[in-house]
């Protein structure tokens, strides 16, 4: 007859089985120790967007193949990537540190790394045409944001400039986001929180995001800022509003995208006289090709996405200083009908010479 075990048995069985379950266990928590502190992540506080460390679910990767094409997406557990490259297991990523080759089903190699700020903006869900990275770049050093800064910012669209924004000022400046559009607020609240990694419920610290129209609301608010950064359709209408809210010293800037809406917003700020003269430019990016004794540009160049604007805003009473160099001819004749600088005459049409 079997010999039958009490209760006490069964204990000290069960624990001359824990030691080996909790030895491994104590390998793998080892293993995860020693990375973490090989690869200490960035203080949550710091609310930059990036993570060292391995990979963890939820966040985004970036694969990239032998081709150059590239692949952004979620891990979650359980699921699978698919491609014409065959399929990855979510699972084969997550805990894993960035920067490793992984093979799919059907051979195809990949390249594995947390997407950067550039790089997730051009591929995160879109509700709004997004400001691309060169101008963002150029936003943020033109402008000059700066950590601490007290930043507004007219347009969300779909928060692409937004996590720049953010990301420049840190946690102990102000991002204050105006959008009309509530579905574009709604998709721009979902990435700028997915990039910074806010939790449930939460978001950026230094983030406000209003629903409505500067040209009234920010008025209304009272708010005092530093920098004012205008992406809409047409910003000289938030112009007076700009300039009421505007430190002295402080900088506007418009992100514009044709030569009429150019003309119209730098025509405007010089006929306003509380700003410097407007500088109006637009930035070019063209790749190069490096190999061997083959140094050439390469084929593919990013061109115009947009005009930017900047001017600083002056102390009260104070004017511009005049211009001494005469407008081109014909350049405020009698076919142009925008605003003029102050003091400017009308040019006479030909029968009236």
């Amino acid at each position: 007859m079997p010999e039958q075990l009490n209760q006490t048995d069964l204990d000290a069985t069960a624990a001359v089985e824990t030691p080996a379950e909790t030895g491994e266990q104590s390998a793998s928590e080892a293993a995860a120790a020693a990375s973490a502190a090989a690869y200490p992540d960035v203080p949550s506080e710091a609310w930059s967007g990036v993570h060292r460390g391995p990979l963890r679910e939820g966040e985004w990767v970036r694969l990239t193949d032998s081709k150059g094409r590239k692949h952004n997406f979620a891990l979650e557990a359980g699921k699978k990537f698919f491609s014409n490259k065959g399929h990855l297991s979510h699972d084969d990523l997550i805990g894993r540190e960035e920067g490793f080759t992984l093979a799919s089903s059907a051979g195809g190699e990949y390249m594995v790394f947390r997407p950067l700020l550039s790089e997730f903006v051009v591929s995160m869900p879109r509700g709004a045409a997004v400001v691309y990275p060169k101008d963002a770049a150029q936003i943020v050093a033109m402008a000059d944001i700066f950590p601490g800064a007290r930043v507004v910012e007219a347009g969300v669209g779909s928060g692409a400039l937004t996590c720049s924004l953010l990301r420049a000022v840190g946690p102990w400046g102000k991002v204050s986001s105006f959008e009309r559009r509530e579905e574009f607020a709604d998709v721009a609240r979902r990435n700028v929180n997915q990039f910074f990694g806010a939790p449930e419920g939460q978001s950026h610290p230094a983030w406000e995001l209003t629903l409505g129209d500067l040209a009234e609301a920010l008025p209304a608010s009272g708010e005092r800022c530093d920098r004012i950064i205008l992406d809409m359709l047409a910003p000289w209408e938030c112009l007076d509003a700009a300039a009421g809210a505007l430190v002295p010293g402080g900088i506007v800037c418009a992100y514009v995208a044709t030569t009429t809406q150019l003309s119209r917003f730098v025509e405007t700020v010089r006929a306003h006289g509380g700003f410097t003269e407007p500088q109006p430019w637009e930035s070019l990016v063209r790749d190069w090709h490096v190999e061997g004794l083959a140094v050439r540009p390469g084929h593919k160049m990013i061109g115009h996405t947009a005009f930017l604007v900047t001017a600083r805003r002056l102390a009260p009473g104070q004017k511009p200083l005049r211009k001494t160099r005469r407008p081109a001819p014909g350049a405020y004749g009698p076919d142009y009908s925008g605003p003029r600088p102050p003091g400017l005459p009308v040019e006479p049409t030909d029968t009236e010479v």
